[in-house]
């Protein structure tokens, strides 16, 4: 097998493009630029082909990853000049490689996410720092949670699973997360952000927040 990772940014209005419209715009893409990929077995086969994190609606990243097998060996600069060519506005193909390393999937490997929020308000920095400390000092940190199966809301702490946050400098308040993100692990920026806003007293509309993930993390040793 063939296997390839693509580094791709996702900005403006394409950002509002779900998770699952974009495997689609991805697969299209793939069989207009003339790359024939590999499809599993079974009554319903599907192209082998997956992020390594679903990336929230709304949300800009500078860094999506998505793998893809092939049929037959394929040269990486080629497969980029031609993904990028059928690409909406939006969305810049920033590097194609050979995917390396003794791993199932890197959406398996991913452990770990870093995202920007920038929140509209001025930023102060000892009172933010203040606030940060504060805030990460805490035993708990309560969110709520709803259940895949039961589809209820449930209080968890969310504490154990935040890995860090560092108060960037800019004009605005901006906070850089390191969060649990994968199979074994995984926080929703979401949550964090939520229950911040509430222990800083941040009385803003959620739309007027920024979202932005700027790397991925894995626990193992993954090359492309």
């Amino acid at each position: 097998m063939h296997r390839y990772v693509v580094r791709f940014e996702k900005e403006g209005y394409i950002r509002y493009t779900s998770h699952l419209d974009m495997l689609r715009l991805f697969k299209r893409a793939f069989k207009r630029a003339g790359i024939t990929l590999s499809y599993s077995q079974g009554f319903n086969p599907h192209p082998k082909m997956g992020f390594a994190q679903p990336l929230s609606l709304g949300y800009t990243s500078r860094c999506e990853l998505l793998e893809f097998e092939t049929v037959k060996e394929e040269k990486p600069e080629n497969m980029m000049r031609a993904l990028q060519s059928m690409m909406p506005e939006g969305i810049q193909i920033l590097a194609c490689s050979p995917l390396m390393g003794d791993i199932k999937s890197l959406a398996a490997a991913t452990c770990e996410a870093v995202y920007n929020v920038v929140f509209p308000v001025e930023a102060d920095p000892e009172r933010d720092q203040k606030l940060v400390d504060e805030y990460l000092a805490q035993p708990e940190i309560l969110a709520e949670k709803r259940q895949k199966k039961t589809k209820k809301m449930v209080t968890v702490d969310i504490r154990p699973k935040i890995r860090e946050i560092k108060l960037l400098k800019s004009s605005r308040l901006t906070l850089q997360m390191r969060l649990d993100s994968g199979s074994a692990s995984n926080l929703s920026p979401e949550q964090v952000i939520t229950s911040y806003m509430a222990f800083a007293g941040l009385n803003i509309p959620r739309y007027d927040v920024e979202v932005e993930r700027v790397s991925m993390g894995f626990d193992k040793a993954v090359k492309f």
